[in-house]
């Protein structure tokens, strides 16, 4: 198989989030976001790349708080209008209905809609080039009881998160269960 290269985000999917950010003057924003990801486990952290000319990386400098929503695949429209509309002149809680509810240990709201919330405070900056990457110190995590199996672990398919393909602009449901980690053990060559 002929391969090409060449310089690029490939990296298909990403993880689609809701990120709630509040300013020092009240005024609560949303921002879809796919540049995310899990960066540390003990203290858990996670990672968001933003640009420093959004309205976001300026409540981010602000405060110094956000708080990570996972959608589930019902509230795709939501997460195409939090990614396309600025939220310096427009309340996107208002425009896409969703409902903002308070944080534990943070000021920025969670989305209630969102079956999974993570309040995280910004513990690291890292200016990259057309993004900065903030790494958030998780600080509480809220799971709607309805994506949880018996054993309270958060099932893909009673919610189905979001996922977004750089390059072809799509966005996914994923669910499909394939494999567990360590269902090879004992069975390689």
């Amino acid at each position: 198989m002929k391969k090409e290269y060449a310089p690029s985000t490939d990296l298909i999917p990403t993880p689609v989030v809701l990120v709630t950010t509040q300013g020092t003057e009240g005024h609560a924003n949303i921002v879809t976001l796919a540049w995310v990801g899990v960066v540390n486990s003990t203290p858990p952290m996670v990672s968001i790349g933003v640009r420093p000319e959004r309205h976001t990386y300026r409540l981010l400098k602000e405060r110094g708080e956000f708080c990570v929503n996972v959608p589930h695949r019902g509230l795709v429209h939501e997460v195409d209008v939090c990614g396309t509309v600025s939220g310096k002149d427009t309340d996107k809680f208002a425009l896409t209905g969703v409902t903002p509810d308070k944080a534990s240990r943070v000021t920025p709201p969670l989305i209630r809609q969102c079956p999974i919330n993570m309040e995280c405070r910004v513990a690291h900056t890292l200016d990259l080039g057309s993004h900065t990457l903030f790494i958030g110190e998780i600080l509480a995590v809220h799971r709607d009881a309805s994506i949880l199996d018996e054993k309270g672990k958060i099932c893909l398919e009673a919610f189905e998160p979001i996922a977004y393909c750089p390059g072809v602009h799509d966005y996914r449901a994923v669910g499909e269960k394939i494999g567990w980690y360590g269902f090879t053990k004992g069975k390689m060559p």
